[in-house]
């Protein structure tokens, strides 16, 4: 393994710099800790949500505490939708693809996915199905493809940044779920 390939598999949120994200994303970028190491938190970050899933009451599933506001079940057909699109984006700008990349209305999405007619279980396998991709492709990637940067939304972001926000942008549903519907 080179000596590029060491540093990729060590990297945290904490070496990421101001230009490599626009400020809308530190709101996720904050919420990963810097106790491990990109890889390790792509992995230990979606065992850890599917077992607090697991341990919402069953009468929670498709809670929504306030009017248009979603269910846990929306929340992981978000949490699956956001996720491609962020690996989406990470392999074009990887492999140093200079088009400008649309955003997408999450809310619409949400609307037509349809999640409170999914099972739990279905959607947590293919939460981690799409981990497991996800996992593969940053693994794939070299120390000069985690630097690449591209534009998404009208927006700069470095390939690294976008695997601390799949998973701060997780962390924080999490939170608010906790918050809103579980305290």
């Amino acid at each position: 393994m080179t000596f590029a390939i060491l540093i990729s598999f060590h990297m945290k949120p904490s070496n990421l710099q101001p230009e490599e994200f626009a400020e809308f994303y530190a709101t996720y970028i904050n919420q990963v800790s810097s106790e491990y190491t990109l890889i390790e938190e792509l992995e230990i970050s979606v065992h850890r949500f599917i077992k607090f899933v697991q341990n919402i009451p069953l009468d929670k599933f498709d809670y929504r505490y306030a009017e248009g506001k979603w269910t846990i079940k929306d929340i992981i057909q978000h949490l699956i939708d956001a996720e491609r699109i962020f690996a989406y984006r990470a392999l074009r700008f990887a492999r140093n693809d200079k088009n400008k990349l649309p955003g997408f209305e999450e809310n619409e999405y949400v609307d037509e996915a349809n999640a409170i007619k999914r099972s739990i279980q279905d959607l947590l396998t293919e939460l981690a199905v799409v981990r497991q991709a996800t996992l593969f492709l940053f693994k794939s990637f070299s120390n000069e493809e985690l630097f690449r940067i591209g534009t998404a939304s009208n927006n700069q972001m470095s390939v690294r940044a976008l695997g601390f926000t799949i998973i701060g942008h997780q962390n924080h549903h999490q939170r608010v779920f906790e918050e809103k519907c579980l305290g």
